[in-house]
């Protein structure tokens, strides 16, 4: 059986998931502690950890397709984040997509 691009396999999720965890831990939160934007990095970040928690759990039931469509949705609440500059991820724009 050919395994192509489309294909969700244990190895690409896995991959997508170390990413995503890393990602996670690499970032600061850069808007100041007591401002509106700093409400907003928090939120970025409960919807980020939520969707990575349930791509995990997807995947632990092995049910790949969802689990990829969950950690897809974690990492881009922490593109967003970075892009509109809640988050500092020190200008690595390989693992985010900054604006410049």
């Amino acid at each position: 059986m050919h395994v192509g691009e489309s294909t969700v396999t244990r190895e690409r999720l896995d991959r997508y998931l170390t990413l995503t965890s890393t990602a996670l831990a690499n970032l600061e939160v850069a808007a100041p502690e007591r401002s509106f934007n700093r409400r907003l990095a928090e939120d970025f970040l409960t919807m980020a950890r939520s969707y990575l928690d349930d791509a995990k759990e997807f995947a632990r039931k092995g049910e790949m397709v969802n689990a990829f469509a969950c950690v897809n949705y974690a990492h881009g609440w922490l593109d967003s984040g970075a892009r509109i500059g809640l988050f500092d991820v020190g200008g690595d724009d390989q693992m985010f997509t900054l604006y410049e």
